[in-house]
């Protein structure tokens, strides 16, 4: 219709407008990307501040005692036994308990020694038998001697013929060896008689040297033997008795750090059970042998002196103590190292070498200071430093094997 078309050519195209509004906005779109995109590429290629793990030096004097080697071991007695019979009884009597004091010889225990006393009164019978035997003998030798004389008088005065004389000789001989028989018999009677009383002793169960009692392994009514027997059963033991004069402690040090002890060295012990306590102590030996399984040597230390605190079997750490007298240090008169002089001491990963010098870095705010040290002997696994680095000061322990001075880092410290 003539009309619907004259009000189409009236409309406004829209479209070509449209578009020209939208391309600034996708334009802007691109170039805010591209932006966001250059930002994140030069973030992420950026250089990174690299972490490093620090540790503070320690001031130590040097010239002064120093722990060369720790260890840890355990209380240990040289005199201590389980007590037990010499004989297989039954036990009568048990007269000590856990910690009580015990001197030598005193009487611990009894055991059953009825048949040993039955066999007692019989060895003790018999030789009274011998002993009147024994007397009866000697009287009948005493007649034939009176016997004998008197027939020599009669064959001197030829009333009697010789056989007469040799028959009274041979009586009273026979006697006289019949005496000397039974003496040995007597003696035998007599070793038998001491062989039960010793018996008798052997159930009569002694402590063999002065000590504590530390367990109490049997009671009356149960059998103990010195050899294991009868199961569970028969005890082996009466009780444990532990000379407490004979405390001393046993180590076992890795064969690698063993030439750092010596006979008589100084060490400084320190119960497990009283850590605050430092008792003073003394190598005593090193025992001669090594442990292939665990490549280890046991050393004996000594105390310098007991107390009733230390109990055996108690866990101890002793820290083996040595002058540090540095290579060429001049002595005084006596031999010891001159007045002590200060140093500090870091963890051996904190020293670094560059070329033939030896260097560490400081953390300074963000950033790492090189410095060349002078190192000394290595105290307690530690490394001694004696110029070049103060104490209080941080230095870098862990971090980038191409640090270098004046590098920034973040100190990540776990």
């Amino acid at each position: 219709m003539p009309g619907n078309d004259q009000l189409a050519s009236l409309q406004i195209d829209r479209s070509e407008e449209d578009r020209r509004r939208v391309w600034p906005s996708i334009l802007v779109g691109v170039l805010l990307v591209g932006a966001v995109a250059t930002v994140a590429w030069f973030w992420l290629l950026r250089p990174r501040t690299p972490e490093v793990t620090t540790a503070v030096a320690r001031e130590v004097q040097i010239g002064q005692e120093a722990t060369v080697l720790n260890a840890s071991g355990y209380v240990t007695a040289r005199r201590q036994a389980t007590i037990s019979s010499k004989v297989t009884g039954r036990i009568l009597d048990v007269l000590i308990e856990e910690g009580m004091e015990v001197e030598e010889g005193q009487v611990m225990a009894r055991l059953d020694d009825s048949n040993a006393r039955v066999s007692l009164g019989l060895a003790e019978a018999e030789l009274r038998a011998a002993r009147g035997a024994l007397n009866e003998t000697e009287v009948r030798r005493n007649e034939a001697e009176v016997d004998l004389n008197r027939v020599k008088e009669l064959v001197d005065r030829q009333v009697l013929s010789q056989a007469q004389l040799d028959r009274a000789q041979a009586a009273f001989d026979s006697l006289v060896a019949h005496i000397e028989q039974q003496r040995t018999q007597i003696e035998v009677a007599a070793q038998r008689v001491a062989v039960w009383h010793q018996e008798i002793e052997d159930r009569t169960i002694r402590a063999p040297f002065a000590g504590v009692v530390v367990s109490k392994n049997a009671q009356p009514g149960e059998m103990i033997s010195p050899l294991s027997a009868g199961g569970a059963f028969t005890r082996t033991g009466i009780a444990t008795v532990v000379d407490m004069s004979s405390l001393e402690i046993e180590v076992d040090v890795n064969e690698s750090y063993i030439n750092r002890v010596r006979a008589g060295q100084a060490v400084e012990a320190t119960l497990d059970a009283y850590s605050d306590w430092q008792i003073p102590a003394h190598v005593i030996a090193i025992v001669p042998t090594a442990d292939r399984q665990r490549a280890t040597v046991r050393v004996r230390i000594g105390f310098e002196e007991l107390d009733p605190r230390i109990l055996p079997d108690m866990g101890v750490k002793v820290a083996f103590r040595e002058s540090a007298v540095q290579p060429g240090e001049a002595l005084t008169d006596e031999g010891q190292a001159g007045s002590p002089r200060p140093g500090v001491v870091v963890p051996p990963a904190a020293v670094r070498k560059d070329g033939s010098r030896d260097i560490v870095f400081v953390v300074q705010d963000d950033a790492v200071e090189q410095r060349e040290v002078t190192l000394g002997d290595p105290v307690d696994q530690d490394v001694v430093i004696l110029s070049g680095l103060a104490a209080g000061e941080r230095v870098v322990v862990e971090g980038p094997a191409d640090l270098a001075d004046g590098d920034l880092v973040r100190v990540v410290n776990r």
